[in-house]
């Protein structure tokens, strides 16, 4: 449905949608914008989406935790590279072994293996080369090049509600409150900052649930 509903707004806000990649808990997209901008953009997306999946599954009040991040492509090479990094998400999340096979990416379509139509792939394939069968071939080994780029990386980590977190901490430190971390001598209260961070806890999250300053939390 979330394919649908960008689909449905291209003509409308004048985009098109050179890739995507669905994850379990995030979104990838590489937009062409037009006529307006990405934030009118993903007011529209956001607003159809979120009323169908509230609707659907009987809930109410927001699905996206935090607003989008985006940056510039400036460059085709940077676009390739951008590109290929989304179709490679689910293979270094671990989640498949061959990019093709799945099924939330755009990379499938560029190759022509199912008949969905959410994405504008003449515009790169046309970078790639002129003849559309040889810059599918070109596209595909590109693409399969397995390599360490990383850009707006988003953790496939656990998020954690607040209560949650809060019983994280108590187990892990054997401690009644989660705000007791506040006392540990410096260099224990650091690293148990480092583990909440690598947990997927946000700076905010970690000020809030231990009294620990936004501060001292960005420092670390």
């Amino acid at each position: 449905m979330f394919l649908v509903t960008l689909k449905q707004y291209k003509k409308q806000s004048g985009y098109q949608v050179l890739a995507y990649c669905l994850m379990g808990n995030h979104i990838h997209l590489l937009l062409k914008v037009g006529r307006e901008e990405l934030g009118q953009i993903f007011r529209r997306i956001g607003a159809s989406y979120v009323y169908w999946y509230n609707m659907k599954y009987d809930r109410t009040g927001h699905l996206f935790q935090d607003r989008y991040k985006s940056e510039a492509v400036e460059t085709d090479h940077y676009m390739f590279a951008v590109l290929r990094y989304i179709h490679q998400n689910p293979l270094k999340a671990g989640i498949i072994q061959d990019i093709s096979a799945y099924e939330w990416s755009s990379y499938a379509e560029y190759l022509g293996l199912n008949d969905n139509q959410y994405v504008d792939k003449d515009f790169v394939l046309f970078l790639f080369d002129e003849d559309k069968s040889k810059a599918v071939a070109d596209f595909k080994e590109y693409n399969e090049m397995v390599t360490e780029e990383k850009f707006m990386d988003i953790s496939d980590k656990k998020r954690y509600r607040d209560e949650d977190a809060i019983r994280l901490i108590k187990r892990k430190y054997s401690v009644k409150s989660s705000t007791e971390l506040q006392n540990f001598d410096i260099e224990k209260r650091d690293e148990c900052i480092r583990f909440l961070l690598e947990k997927g806890f946000s700076s905010r999250q970690i000020s809030r649930v231990t009294g620990i300053s936004r501060y001292i939390v960005l420092k670390v």
